[in-house]
C-alpha cells in the first residue's frame, strides 16, 4: 500500500482522453485513481480498514437521511466526477439534488459524470497530508453547484467547513455536524466517525 499517492505525470503527446481515463480506471478497480486539472494521474491504494468503517458510518448516515428526504441521491467513494477544470475526483462521500442529476443524460450518469455533487466530504486517512485534502476541498468549493463540503480529520478530531465564498471554518472536536441548509434536518453523529 501507498503512504502516500502515487503521482503519474503523462507526457502531452500522450494525454489521455475522458474515454480512455475511464476504461483506465475500470480496469485498474482495485485502486483510487484520481487525474487532476493539468492530467496528473493520482493513485491510491484502497483504504486501511478502520478508515473505510469510518467512511462507510458517514455514508450510512448520509444515506439514511437521503432516503427519508427524497430530493437526491448519495455516492460512494469509488464514483468519479468530471469537474468544470477537467479534474476527475472521487470525494469519499458526496449528494447531488435530484434536479441536478436528472439533468444529466443517461450516457453522462453511467460514467464519471460532468458534475461536482453538492456535498462532498473527504476524510483524512492516517498516512494522508493535510494540505492537499485542503487543496481539493477548494477545489470543489469552487465548482459550480457545490454548496457544502466537509473535510473531517479523525487524527486531531477536527472538522473543517467549506461553504462557496466564504473562509473555512474549522470545528475542534465536534460531537455533530449540521448539514445546515444544504441538507435540512442532517446531523452527522461524530462518535460513529472519531
Amino acid at each position: 500500500m501507498f503512504s502516500s499517492p502515487l503521482v503519474v505525470q503523462i507526457p502531452p503527446s500522450m494525454q489521455m482522453t475522458d474515454e480512455h481515463f475511464f476504461d483506465f480506471c475500470q480496469v485498474n478497480r482495485g485502486l483510487r485513481i484520481e487525474r487532476n486539472q493539468f492530467g496528473e494521474i493520482s493513485i491510491m491504494s484502497p483504504t486501511g480498514s478502520e478508515t473505510g468503517n469510518r467512511n462507510f458510518n458517514v455514508a450510512l448516515q448520509l444515506g439514511v437521511w437521503a432516503e427519508k428526504d427524497g430530493t437526491g441521491i448519495c455516492f460512494d467513494s469509488s464514483t468519479g466526477f468530471k469537474l468544470s477544470t477537467g479534474a476527475d475526483r472521487s470525494p469519499d462521500v458526496s449528494w447531488i439534488k435530484l434536479e441536478r442529476w436528472n439533468a444529466l443524460s443517461q450516457e453522462k450518469q453511467q460514467r464519471f459524470a460532468p458534475i461536482c455533487p453538492d456535498f462532498v466530504v473527504e476524510l483524512r486517512s492516517p498516512s494522508d497530508n493535510l494540505q492537499p485534502l485542503k487543496e481539493k476541498m477548494e477545489e470543489y468549493i469552487r465548482e459550480p453547484g457545490v454548496q457544502l463540503g466537509l473535510l473531517i480529520d479523525r487524527k486531531h478530531r477536527r472538522v473543517y467547513i467549506y461553504r462557496p465564498g466564504v473562509p473555512e471554518e474549522c470545528l475542534e472536536n465536534p460531537a455533530t455536524v449540521s448539514g445546515e441548509s444544504v441538507l435540512p434536518g442532517f446531523v452527522l453523529n461524530m462518535s460513529k466517525v472519531w
